[in-house]
């Protein structure tokens, strides 16, 4: 079974830019920064990349949970990293692609040698997709940017003069990590799923790994292909530190004037059994003002009841006090309706779910 966990955030942040765009447009200034955003029946909606979204998570992983980043090489215009899941936990979550050296092999899976009886070796391509897929986020309800003109004039002769767009909003995101592929990689030569050079898999199986049967890939006779797997322990402690990574995230452009707490005000956590992401459409705007942001809470209803069969386990909702505390009663409410439902504050949730998942890795 292909288990995924399933996360939903909201962020509630005040006076940001968080993601910005470049030069603006539409300023008089000539050193303007505009924010990015993006418009949908004529409205405009402030959004964090998913790029970004992933830095913030990379870097909250390297200061918090002591993760080794893999080191990044820049050649010409390209750039990559070291494609090693074995030793770096990130290319493992976060995926890569890079141009490798292996050993070349005749149709028997055997070492060709040269005339001095020395491995030959060839080009590869390694890739790997990310366990790890998320959105962007993007604000819940259209939003007015205020242009903040600000000038350095500490300086002697005339000031200089510069603007940034700001904002406050109420912000969503999803993401979804596959518990099987975590740890789990394939090497066969096939585009997308060589994940492993043969020397990588050799320095794999002298670290603990194993190999099993792909569940999903077969040979041309009709037999599984194999992965090479880490073990449970390391598997299972590089989910738990991505899901828990959420308490303490941090990141975004304009920091030192415009600080924002970026981790969630409210959070939504479950391991479902299929690829669907069930929460996408739980929070809204008000229809008229759509400025004012409303929790869905019969669509949360709705998604515990159409979903009920896919949902393994306990569905963990988060809630900081202060945020939507409107809603308190009614998502109370759901937890005596759905006995696989919890309400807890928001650290609590990451917590308990964390805990819940460690089980659940196969």
């Amino acid at each position: 079974m292909n288990l995924k966990t399933q996360g939903f955030v909201l962020l509630d942040v005040d006076v940001v830019a968080l993601n910005n765009a470049g030069k603006s447009t539409t300023s008089n200034f000539d050193n303007a920064v505009a924010t990015k955003k993006i418009y949908k029946n004529g409205r405009a909606y402030t959004y964090v990349s998913g790029q970004a979204w992933r830095y913030w998570w990379r870097e909250t992983l390297r200061q918090n949970h002591n993760w080794n980043l893999s080191p990044i090489t820049r050649e010409s215009k390209i750039a990559f990293t070291e494609a090693n899941p074995i030793v770096y936990a990130d290319d493992d979550v976060f995926g890569y692609m890079k141009a490798a050296k292996d050993v070349k092999r005749d149709e028997n899976g055997n070492p060709i040698l040269d005339k001095k009886g020395k491995e030959t070796k060839e080009d590869v391509t390694v890739t790997r997709t990310s366990p790890l897929k998320n959105s962007a986020i993007i604000s819940v309800g259209s939003v007015r940017t205020a242009e903040n003109w600000s000038s350095m004039a500490r300086q002697e002769g005339d000031s200089v003069p510069y603007s940034k767009e700001e904002y406050s909003a109420i912000m969503k995101g999803m993401f979804s990590i596959d518990l099987f592929q975590v740890g789990t990689f394939a090497t066969y030569n096939k585009t997308g799923f060589k994940n492993l050079t043969e020397i990588l898999r050799e320095e794999a199986k002298s670290n603990n790994a194993i190999e099993i049967n792909d569940p999903f890939v077969k040979t041309k006779t009709g037999e599984p292909q194999r992965l090479v797997q880490l073990t449970k322990d390391t598997r299972i402690q590089r989910i738990a530190d991505t899901i828990a990574a959420l308490k303490t995230i941090s990141g975004g452009a304009m920091q030192t004037n415009n600080m924002g707490d970026v981790t969630p005000k409210f959070i939504v956590l479950a391991t479902t059994n299929s690829g669907n992401h069930p929460f996408s459409h739980i929070v809204k705007s008000d229809g008229v003002q759509n400025d004012k942001i409303l929790l869905n809470v019969e669509g949360i209803r709705e998604v515990l009841n159409d979903y009920a069969k896919q949902f393994q386990g306990t569905v963990f909702i988060g809630k900081r006090s202060g945020f939507m505390d409107e809603y308190n009663a009614e998502l109370k409410a759901l937890e005596t309706e759905f006995p696989n439902l919890q309400v807890l504050t928001v650290n609590q949730a990451i917590d308990q779910y964390c805990e819940q998942v460690k089980t659940q890795i196969p």
